[in-house]
């Protein structure tokens, strides 16, 4: 259930934001004793008096307090409240009013529920339906944008989650087109769509080949926002939208396949960086990309061995059916390259499970053919809280997927995994400045963060918004 409480900001009746006072029939957060609330992250006290309930949530030490944390803290206490029955509430930001935007994405992000399939008699009784922030100087233009700013980005990234989290049944290539469709309509966006004809006709191989197994055709989504001048060169966002991946002829295991469904995470982390981006007004041009294909075995399959041609006519030689994303996100990247010519490119793509083993689930690889993109990703990772970590480039990796019989290879074998399948992206980047985020760990969470039920994460949108409103000031 995608939650839209009515947000309401209302003055505090305090006159000094110095310090944080929470008071409960005349009982302050102080006086409550130490071995039962220590004010660490994360961690809450709930104090009752008949109906009314007041919680305090732990914010840690002072010197390391920041919007992250603060997000995080305010999803705690929204989930805990929630899960008793909390249906309007109230949330003292006094000596955090800097924090505002932040406290409304977390609030809106442990809001969210999906339940949409659930019988009556299992779903959450209880909704959010009144949200108020009790911040000073309500009415300041300030106060109104940071609101506004929390709103756009929890929305954005519900709206990811969601798509998200829908069954491979009722999300197909056909389906992320018609999302697409409604969300350009909704954000005045431009949008053009792909099929099959159009596909075949113009020379999208990569993305055929890989979706010619499955009865639900493929689909290549364009979405343009102009915010910049007509002269400025756009910067392009793709992302990865298997819609459901058995592996192909090269199956996967049975086990955990059910979790195939979240490697259309790319693409749909695209559709919120293009909502997040419209309703923010940033000054740029923007556009973003969606390959879409489900990857099915079948007797109309691509195989091992197949020689693949794509859009900018190398030739790939596939050795794994499975290794299918980095095909399709092959297209895509040299389409950008050759006819948008970028400023430069970024892509999203639960691409290698080598990346869970490298990092694990909380932090995504960033690989760059420019050290000041893979930089501003980085310094974003901490800004959004989608953290990242710098990975690899280099020759020794293109030699991996260097094929004897073709341009690539889609696969350069188990070692370094990550950094081979970047590699096989870069060759079709060329020379143009890209970034590329493998989200295989981070798109998706197997238990519940502070804000963040089972499920996917909406991982991306925060972080591409960061990067490139930081990006702007910088040049």
């Amino acid at each position: 259930m995608l939650p839209n409480p009515k947000l309401e900001l209302i003055n505090s009746p305090s006159k000094s934001g110095e310090e944080i006072q929470y008071l409960f029939q005349g009982q302050s957060a102080g006086e409550i004793p130490h071995e039962e609330f220590e004010g660490k992250r994360e961690t809450t006290v709930i104090l009752r008096n008949g109906k009314q309930r007041i919680i305090f949530t732990g914010l840690g030490k002072k010197e390391k307090l920041s919007s992250v944390i603060v997000r995080e803290a305010t999803g705690v206490a929204i989930r805990q409240l929630l899960s008793i029955g909390a249906e309007e509430i109230t949330l003292n930001l006094l000596g955090l009013s800097d924090h505002l935007a932040s406290a409304v994405e977390g609030a809106l992000l442990a809001a969210y529920h999906f339940d949409d399939f659930k019988p009556a008699d299992r779903k959450r009784k209880n909704s959010l339906k009144i949200l108020r922030f009790m911040v000073l100087n309500s009415k300041s233009e300030e106060m109104q944008s940071a609101l506004l700013r929390g709103k756009i980005f929890g929305e954005s990234i519900n709206h990811v989650r969601h798509l998200g989290n829908l069954p491979p049944n009722e999300v197909y290539p056909e389906r992320m087109a018609e999302e697409s469709i409604k969300l350009a309509m909704k954000w005045k966006l431009r949008c053009h769509i792909w099929d099959e004809k159009d596909l075949i006709k113009e020379g999208f191989g990569g993305i055929l080949a890989v979706g010619k197994g499955s009865k639900s055709p493929p689909r290549f989504i364009e979405l343009e926002y102009q915010g910049g001048k007509k002269n400025q060169k756009p910067i392009v966002v793709i992302g990865k939208a298997v819609t459901f991946d058995t592996g192909g002829i090269s199956i996967k295991p049975a086990a955990s396949m059910e979790e195939m469904k979240y490697d259309k995470m790319g693409g749909c982390a695209v559709l919120g960086i293009m909502q997040a981006a419209s309703r923010l007004k940033l000054p740029l041009n923007i556009i973003g990309l969606i390959p879409s294909v489900e990857n099915m075995p079948s007797s109309n399959a691509y195989r091992p061995s197949d020689l693949v041609k794509s859009y900018d006519g190398k030739m790939i030689e596939v050795l794994n059916t499975d290794a299918e994303g980095r095909v399709i996100l092959a297209d895509a990247i040299a389409y950008a390259r050759i006819h948008l010519k970028p400023e430069w490119i970024v892509d999203f793509a639960t691409l290698t499970g080598a990346m869970i083993v490298a990092l694990g689930t909380r932090r995504a690889g960033v690989f760059s053919n420019q050290d000041s993109l893979r930089d501003l990703f980085c310094i974003a990772g901490h800004q959004s809280g989608d953290l990242v970590w710098p990975m690899p480039v280099g020759d020794e990796y293109d030699e991996q997927i260097r094929s004897e019989i073709a341009c690539v290879k889609n696969t350069g074998g188990r070692d370094a995994g990550s950094c081979t399948a970047a590699s096989f992206l870069k060759t079709f980047a060329e020379e143009t400045p890209w970034v590329h985020v493998d989200i295989a760990g981070t798109a998706t969470t197997a238990k519940a963060l502070p804000c963040i039920e089972k499920g996917s994460t909406g991982f991306g949108v925060h972080l591409t918004i960061e990067a490139l409103e930081s990006w702007t000031k910088k040049n």
